[in-house]
């Protein structure tokens, strides 16, 4: 075979990766970068200012995010939250659907948090609502997924439709173990490393039904499952190896990282080599972080040596958690947990000590502007389509924007279309 022919076909093997790899959808090409703003509405009613460095007044705050270079949002749901007297648990469906089209009508990703619950759902808790609580568990299975299809179609016809769904929050030791009063410490239907299949069983078909829900009507969105072992990474992987061979359907690894809670940046980055190593097929994101700026959020492991609870060891905290996060390409998410807590202690109980506006004069802190490194230079391809009609800046194949048109041969991507540069 002569070297021209060779050529020829190693330029066409070549084209056709490329093409391969920007038919990639959105969600999977795309890193994402923002953070928990599910009490946003809430800090807007009661008058709460917000403003950016300089000082002056922020009218719309979503699109302020936008501009500071995030590009999407989580916001959780309850199912009934009136049963909670917590003023932060209030997000019903149609407090989500509202907020939940202002943030695609901002043009940035939604990631919607299904907690399942009437309150918080976390590894300690997670209680079923009390309108499920007298269901048996084949009568639950059809409940969660007749409810999570009537909330995807609600948030669907309300413009809000879910990029990211999260099936449960926290889920690592299952979820609807029925209510408080009933179950309290007993470990009825909670899921334990080599603990019995049972409960593990259990789990399995509600996690099923909750994803067969997703695909039905969201199908373009990405599926995570969300657990907050980011410490402890026999358990982490445990629950993973589970979900792989019981063929439970996902595409993302939601974890929480709180250094408080889940101990140093070293942690983190071994935990994520584990994971890694695994080679699971999937993406991995940071779905909740935080740290504090000034006091304690209530956590075991005190950081404090390295990173002073300041505005700048908070700064210096984010800055080095988006270094360590961006040596992973599996890395594709990164949200900061009710950052938008803003001073204003009849919005909720008290202050989040973690959040990135300084509740005195209602600016971002320093922190807030290093979220954005964890991008590439610009958005990526993946939000060419979503968050202008037009682009006239350039891309390489990987969804890196460059500050030029390319000086060199090759294929890049113009105003959604690709371009050969000859």
């Amino acid at each position: 075979m002569s070297i021209q022919i060779k050529t020829r076909q190693m330029v066409v093997m070549m084209l056709s990766f490329i093409i391969y790899h920007l038919s990639v959808s959105p969600a999977r090409a795309q890193k994402f970068v923002g953070g928990d703003i599910s009490m946003l509405p809430k800090y807007e009613e009661a008058g709460v200012v917000y403003k950016d460095k300089d000082g002056h007044t922020v009218n719309d705050v979503i699109s302020f995010f936008k501009s500071e270079g995030m590009n999407a949002m989580r916001v959780r749901l309850f199912v009934d939250p009136t049963k909670d007297s917590d003023k932060a648990v209030c997000q019903d469906l149609a407090y989500v659907k509202q907020l939940g089209k202002r943030i695609k009508d901002a043009g940035l990703q939604l990631m919607l948090d299904f907690h399942y619950s009437d309150t918080w759902a976390d590894p300690s808790k997670q209680w079923t609502p009390d309108a499920w609580k007298n269901l048996s568990d084949a009568e639950l299975y059809e409940q969660v997924y007749s409810y999570t299809r009537d909330c995807l179609q609600q948030m669907v016809d309300a413009g809000a439709t879910p990029d990211m769904i999260q099936t449960g929050n926290e889920i690592s030791y299952g979820m609807l173990w029925g209510t408080e009063a009933a179950v309290g410490n007993n470990n009825t239907n909670r899921c334990f490393t080599n603990s019995s299949s049972a409960n593990w069983t259990r789990f399995y078909n509600l996690l099923r039904q909750a994803t067969k829900a997703c695909r039905e009507v969201c199908p373009s969105a990405k599926i995570i499952l969300h657990s907050e072992r980011t410490a402890a990474p026999g358990v982490l992987l445990d629950f993973f190896d589970r979900m792989q061979s019981n063929a439970i359907d996902y595409d993302i690894i939601g974890l929480s990282y709180y250094p408080e809670h889940h101990k140093t940046l070293g942690v983190l980055e071994s935990t994520l080599s584990s994971v890694e190593q695994k080679q699971y097929g999937k993406d991995i994101m940071i779905v909740e972080t935080g740290y504090s700026y000034a006091w304690s959020i209530g956590g075991e492991y005190d950081y404090t040596k390295t990173y002073p609870f300041t505005e700048e060891g908070q700064r210096r905290f984010t800055a080095d958690l988006v270094t360590l996060l961006n040596k992973h390409d599996s890395v594709k998410g990164l949200f900061w947990w009710w950052p938008e807590d803003n001073g204003n202690k009849n919005v909720t109980a008290g202050w989040w000590n973690a959040a990135l506006y300084n509740h005195n004069t209602g600016a971002p802190y320093a922190a807030f502007y290093e979220l954005k490194n964890f991008l590439p230079e610009g958005s990526g391809i993946g939000g060419i389509a979503t968050s202008r009609q037009t682009d006239d800046c350039w891309y390489d194949v990987t969804g890196r924007r460059l500050k030029k048109k390319p000086a060199t041969k090759g294929v890049f991507v113009r105003d959604g279309r690709k371009i050969m540069v000859r």
